[in-house]
């Protein structure tokens, strides 16, 4: 595939189903729901949190589940229980953990419970525990199987402070890879953390940064963990204006993304500049034959510029990049992939900072997430899984036993009708993009943020 690179902007692409050239799409924006979204809107429609802690058992599965998945898929997301103000923000409220267990081709249980103690962005599972996890401040919460709170988990008192909602999982060894932040007072850093396989802290490296940055996310590779240090601060009189995340577009902060070495520390890291952008998920990075970094990632051309309720307002560009980065020459440069606005990057867990060729994604379409999208990374193709007329949060992908091709394997969903007001587990087939199996569930369940399939073995 021809792409247009440029070191500071770039052409892109637009849609046919079910197979796509992003080559030729118009450029899509997230202005759908207008200039502004109210605090109201993150509270309203599939948004709205719902009131009741549900267990359901035997539900009726249509279609087909592959009878090798065993275990539980799980998703956390925001489920505020007290009424909100014109200061709520989406990532805000408390956590609810929305769970189903698969055995043998037969759905034994959906569960959803309230997170104690807040952790509402994500949840893991790490050596032995079931983790729910949150950025900015918050220690992990740990949970049962069957997702009640144990309480806070600080990793056999290891862990010295923050933890994250996205920590990067070496395939190899299974050490997790955390980059957290804690936008309080001076001395601003950010602050990496390596927890082991086994599930305890082993490093920690305190990185300087110029202010209370929002660093979401993080991208590890086989040598070096980034760091997002892009135009996004906490702003105090936002706070005092009675906003409860109180970020803010400034893009007099600059622009940059740090490289770690894995086994250095602060003063190693080298610091390249980037164009003003900001961006809350990669979905994978790896290290070329040349030595360089090339990291794919959902790039927004500002965010909270005006709004400060949530990401989703405005005509703010959302498009899939990638960054190719140069730590010799401290250069970069940005090829646009795809110019459909999308969200939510997933791809094949095992290459995790290793080169791949699928990566996973759903589209953003002011407030919903109509389609789920399979970008092949080589021929600069994709597959679009249609929801019509409904909408998909986050796609998980699993592997099928055994598989040898990079995309044999299922992608996993909560998909929600809003004509019928009900959700559903979605299984796909992630070669294919179709269908396999779904589970009409007897409650609703909110757009929320990211999850994982926890297998029994």
């Amino acid at each position: 595939m021809q792409r247009r690179r440029f070191l500071g902007a770039a052409m892109g692409a637009a849609a046919s189903l079910p197979l796509l050239s992003p080559l030729a799409r118009a450029t899509a924006n997230l202005g759908n729901w207008g200039e502004s979204a109210s605090a109201d809107a993150y509270v309203s429609g599939n948004f709205g949190p719902v009131a009741v802690e549900s267990s359901v058992v035997d539900l009726k599965v249509t279609g087909e589940l592959p009878k090798e998945l065993i275990g539980r898929y799980v998703r956390n997301g925001p489920n505020p229980s007290s009424p909100t103000d014109a200061g709520h923000h989406w990532f805000i409220g408390d956590g609810m953990v929305h769970g189903i267990r698969i055995e043998e081709g037969r759905v034994s249980w959906y569960r959803n419970r309230y997170v104690k103690g807040g952790a509402n962005t994500h949840v893991i599972g790490h050596a032995g525990k079931t983790l729910a996890i949150v950025e900015a401040g918050g220690k992990p919460v740990h949970l049962t199987e069957d997702l009640e709170t144990v309480g806070f988990y600080d990793f056999e008192g290891t862990l010295p402070g923050a933890f994250s909602a996205h920590p990067k999982r070496d395939p190899d060894t299974g050490d997790l890879h955390v980059m957290t932040y804690n936008p309080g007072p001076p001395p601003f850093q950010v602050q990496y953390v390596r927890v082991t396989a086994g599930g305890v802290v082993d490093k920690v490296v305190d990185i300087p940064v110029a202010g209370p940055v929002m660093v979401h996310d993080t991208s590890i590779t086989r040598n070096w963990v980034l760091v997002y240090d892009l135009p996004v601060t906490a702003n105090p009189q936002l706070a005092q204006q009675g906003y409860r995340f109180p970020m803010q577009w400034n893009p007099d902060y600059g622009a940059r993304v740090g490289l770690l070495p894995r086994n250095g520390g602060a003063a190693d890291v080298v610091w390249i500049d980037v164009p003003l952008c900001y961006v809350f998920h990669p979905m994978n990075a790896y290290e070329t034959e040349d030595g360089k970094i090339s990291v794919d990632l959902c790039r927004y051309d500002r965010m909270f510029d005006g709004n400060f309720n949530g990401p989703f307002a405005g005509n703010v560009e959302l498009t899939l990049d990638r960054w190719v980065l140069d730590p010799k020459r401290r250069t970069v440069s940005v090829d646009r992939v795809d110019d459909r606005a999308q969200e939510f990057p997933r791809a094949h867990p095992s290459l995790e900072s290793k080169p791949y060729r699928y990566g996973y994604a759903v589209t953003v379409d002011g407030p919903t997430f109509p389609q789920i999208l399979k970008h092949d990374l080589k021929t600069g193709e994709s597959m679009v899984h249609d929801l019509r007329g409904r909408s998909s949060g986050e796609a998980v992908f699993v592997p099928r036993e055994g598989a040898t091709a990079e995309d044999d394997g299922f992608l996993m969903s909560w998909v929600y009708d809003p004509n019928k007001d009900v959700s559903e587990f979605v299984v796909l087939d992630a070669q294919a993009m179709v269908q396999l199996a779904s589970v009409r569930l007897p409650v609703r369940v909110p757009y929320g943020f990211h999850g994982s399939w926890i297998a029994d073995a």
